[in-house]
């Protein structure tokens, strides 16, 4: 198993909730298998997203598709303040 792990700011959790529910991705076609959101308990304007997938291309094709195609526009990701951090994590045990 992979994890796609994204970590990044945000200005307001529920209009980011929204724009990730609204799912510009399609994750399920993207081959995510399971998500999980996470917020550090000090730092409410910041959010951990981990996208579990079966292949590793799969994992990284989503990441080159939410570079080009969501990030990048205000529309599909309102709430995104500074760049995002990412990394393909694969399960070890």
């Amino acid at each position: 198993m992979y994890t796609l792990q994204i970590e990044h700011g945000i200005k307001d959790f529920g209009l980011w909730k929204n724009a990730f529910d609204r799912d510009p991705i399609n994750r399920a076609a993207s081959g995510v298998t399971a998500h999980r959101i996470s917020r550090p308990v000090e730092e409410p304007y910041y959010v951990v997203v981990e996208l579990d997938f079966e292949r590793r291309d799969q994992a990284e094709a989503l990441l080159a598709n939410l570079e080009a195609n969501v990030w990048k526009s205000a529309a599909a990701a309102p709430a995104l303040q500074g760049a995002p951090k990412t990394r393909i994590l694969e399960s070890a045990g």
